[in-house]
């Protein structure tokens, strides 16, 4: 692909705002998108919150393509002084709360980003927009507004959504209210709905990244009942990729699932983790695999999420590059070869380092 070529549907000079672009996802799309195309500015707009963290980004410092500007998208007024300031003709909407434990300990916290943070920028969009030639939002959403299935069967685009967890009830309601405005208003929206995502940069709370860190240091590896659950895992850089061929080629209104064709049970999973680990660093297998625990399951914990992503593949040709081992040996190597971002998030130093780099930073950073 030609680096300097405008993207499909965009004017040249055209601006992104890509929300929640300090996280995991937003990052690595970030990552991905900023170098391939110089001719576009991207906006990232982000709270800076715990699993938020810049240096996921600091190959991208100094691009002149490239602004970071710290927004609470909750914050109804800042929403719309941030679209004031950069008058984007896209919005890729990757803010959330995204845990599912955390969201059973402080649902509050879900709602208020989830729902009101994507309501925020749906009414900046709106209002801000005298047009809609030219523009788009692009939600980015996940499978588990599905609910769980059983031992048969996938998740397609018209599948009823039946959420089980504050966190997958706040996403559920996003998608409602990002559909409702295309339906009422007429914004040209766009959804995504993603199977679970691993790779570098991802917060050390979810599945893969805890797994690897403990096996890597010895500790225990602690695996949810008896470890039955079924997740499809999909590689983040092919998730970016799908997210950009639905922005540029996708039908307005649509949905579109994304899925990595990768199901697993997750005790799988963690054998599959450490056994990578085992060969990266030479540590008997057994060995390593005898960290296994096993913990109370928690509480509406899904059975089985598994993606149908024919839709995409059929109307835009998308299909994911890595298969889950060539993307989970990816994975295990690059936590073993950035021990600084590892300390950094393990200690919490990163959050001195963004205080001491990114308070009061606002717009042309």
């Amino acid at each position: 692909m030609n680096p300097a070529a405008t993207p499909p549907n965009l004017p040249a000079d055209s601006t992104i705002l890509v929300t929640g672009g300090a996280g995991f996802i937003g990052a690595s799309f970030l990552n991905l998108l900023v170098p391939r195309f110089p001719d576009v500015t991207f906006v990232n707009v982000d709270k800076l919150t715990y699993a938020a963290n810049p240096m996921n980004l600091r190959s991208l410092e100094g691009l002149p393509n490239y602004r970071f500007d710290r927004v609470d998208i909750a914050d109804g007024e800042a929403v719309g002084a941030a679209f004031e300031r950069h008058r984007p003709s896209w919005v890729v909407h990757f803010a959330a709360e995204s845990h599912v434990d955390r969201s059973i300990v402080s649902p509050g916290d879900f709602i208020l980003t989830n729902v009101v943070g994507t309501f925020n920028l749906l009414e900046a969009c709106r209002r801000s927009w005298d047009t809609y030639e030219g523009k788009l939002f692009h939600h980015v959403s996940t499978d588990e507004v599905y609910g769980s299935l059983g031992a048969d069967g996938f998740f397609t685009e018209t599948t009823p959504y039946d959420p089980s967890s504050p966190y997958s009830a706040s996403k559920a309601s996003s998608d409602h209210i990002v559909r409702a405005y295309g339906h009422t208003y007429g914004l040209p929206v766009k959804l995504t709905n993603c199977s679970n995502n691993y790779g570098p940069l991802q917060f050390p709370e979810k599945l893969i990244p805890l797994m690897v860190l403990n096996a890597l240091e010895g500790k225990p590896l602690p695996v949810y009942g008896k470890g039955d659950n079924v997740r499809d895992w999909l590689y983040v850089d092919d998730h970016c990729e799908a997210i950009w061929a639905v922005a540029t080629q996708g039908r307005v209104g649509e949905t579109y699932n994304i899925g990595g064709n990768s199901e697993r049970r997750n005790l799988d999973v963690v054998r599959q983790i450490c056994a990578a680990v085992a060969e990266e660093t030479a540590k008997p297998g057994e060995e390593v695999e005898s960290l296994i625990t096993f913990v109370p399951d928690r509480p509406g914990h899904d059975l089985r999420y598994a993606i149908d992503a024919s839709k995409i593949r059929s109307e835009l040709g998308w299909e994911p590059k890595e298969t889950f081992e060539s993307g989970l040996r990816k994975t295990v190597r690059w936590y073993i070869d950035n021990p600084e971002w590892v300390q950094s998030v393990k200690t919490g130093a990163y959050r001195e380092w963004i205080e001491e780099n990114y308070a009061g930073r606002g717009a042309g950073h």
